[in-house]
């Protein structure tokens, strides 16, 4: 561990972390798409609708995962750069039972509030039923959804990504082997889907679980280690929170953009839901070279390795920047074919056609807004990475997409997506340039190493 959090060259060591976390975001990537594939071989626009309406749900659960996957995985990777390999085991214990705990609570209020949350959503008369049926099963699972992005996120920190990979691959596999099977063989539409999802998770946190106990040496899941000082529970809330809120403006910036897209008929809102599934195509793999980078960088922050901090900054935004770059003009050159490849409705191509484009234009400024925020969350930056986490989708986003809605109608409900990524990027670069010198405050340790 110490060799290549340490000695080895940073884009060995970046690439070491940050590739299997990549290749379990383009596993679940692969699942995204084949989710809505299978759905849509239905060529059942309402069908396609109610799933794109439930998107915000598996971004809520996800971000409820966060707060102890990311929270608990930012103060381990500290405190293992500090050497302090008891408390690493503490806390990670107590970070899968309390996910375990939350899971149950939040599946029951889930189910007991359906139908204002899937109105909320905003379902209407032509979607409800498809929209429930994903929506009960997914609340059912919630305690699974959330368990797994704990061990996931906290393996890393030990430098077991290859076998965290394992892991979410092999359930995101046998969902997708589930999909078809569910969704056109026993014709269950949405509520395969969901069933798919929840089955193929449940493996994923199995696989996890029983790798952890096999490879991990200062981590942990004994359930006797679980109780932790105040002071660690806080530590772990004050980064999981933000973490965790980045996910819910997600899913609330997923409802609203919803919200607002709806009006303009079942057509658009199928276009809507395959374009955002291929817009996760170049998300996915941005935010898992983000996350791959996280415990390198707590590492190094934690044993105040700065020169080799800074390092690992500028590569992570190099590789972000550029991977954005490059995959965007693809994307944006394939966009009809694309789009056709799951529904043959000329007027739901043409609409996602514009839609993917628009939405690609920013990818840039999201790759900065990335590393930004994950740099916040390693260092206990609390209050900056609380700020990245409501501005994107959130207080910048709502505030776009009412004016210029207004003032563009239907063009203006689609801009207002990239007009928010960059100015959540000025506002991160002005974060990170007010918190500079408290993030790199001493001398650091003054290697030689090459790899710096």
């Amino acid at each position: 561990m110490e060799e290549l959090f340490e000695r080895a060259s940073v884009p060995k060591a970046y690439f070491t972390l940050a590739l299997p976390v990549v290749a379990g975001m383009v596993a679940s990537m692969v699942y995204n798409l084949a989710d809505t594939f299978f759905i849509a071989q239905t060529q059942n626009a309402a069908m396609v609708s109610g799933v794109a309406i439930c998107t915000p749900l598996f971004s809520f659960l996800l971000a409820i995962g966060d707060i102890f996957g990311l929270g608990g995985s930012s103060v381990i990777s500290r405190l293992l750069g500090g050497k302090d390999f008891h408390q690493t085991r503490r806390v990670s214990s107590f970070c899968l039972y309390m996910a375990l705990t939350v899971g149950v609570v939040t599946a029951a209020l889930l189910l007991g509030f359906e139908q204002p949350i899937l109105h909320m959503l905003g379902t209407t008369s032509a979607t409800y039923s498809a929209a429930a049926a994903f929506y009960r099963i997914m609340s059912i699972g919630a305690p699974v959804i959330i368990i797994s992005l704990v061990p996931s996120n906290i393996m890393r920190t030990e430098g077991l990504a290859n076998a965290s990979m394992v892991g979410t691959v092999l359930g995101t596999a046998l969902t997708i082997v589930l999909d078809p099977i569910f969704i056109l063989v026993l014709h269950m539409g949405t509520a395969g889907a969901a069933l798919a999802t929840v089955i193929g998770y449940l493996l994923t946190d199995v696989l996890l679980i029983v790798l952890t106990m096999k490879k991990a040496h200062v981590i942990s899941v004994s359930p006797r280690l679980w109780r932790i000082d105040k002071s660690a529970v806080w530590a772990v809330i004050a980064i999981g929170v933000p973490a965790a809120i980045t996910n819910l403006t997600q899913a609330f910036g997923t409802a609203v953009l919803n919200r607002y897209v709806v009006q303009y008929g079942t057509d658009a809102m199928a276009a809507l839901g395959i374009t955002l599934k291929i817009y996760m195509v170049i998300m996915l793999v941005m935010v898992g070279f983000a996350f791959g980078a996280q415990p390198l960088l707590g590492y190094n922050y934690g044993a105040r390795n700065f020169k080799r901090l800074k390092a690992i900054i500028n590569f992570d935004l190099l590789v972000e920047v550029l991977y954005a770059v490059v995959v965007a003009a693809i994307l944006m050159l394939l966009a009809p074919h694309l789009v056709g490849l799951f529904m043959h409705n000329q007027h739901v191509v043409a609409a996602g056609t514009v839609m993917i484009r628009i939405l690609l234009i920013s990818t840039p400024a999201v790759g900065v807004c990335l590393v930004l925020t994950t740099l916040f969350q390693t260092v206990g930056a609390a209050g900056a990475a609380f700020i990245m986490a409501i501005a994107r989708q959130g207080v910048i986003f709502l505030p776009a997409i009412m004016l210029l809605h207004a003032l563009a109608g239907y063009a203006g409900v689609l801009w207002a997506q990239p007009a928010a990524d960059v100015l959540t990027m000025l506002v991160g670069l002005w974060l990170f340039r007010q918190h500079f010198h408290k993030i790199f405050a001493g001398n650091g340790r003054q290697d030689d190493n090459p790899g710096q």
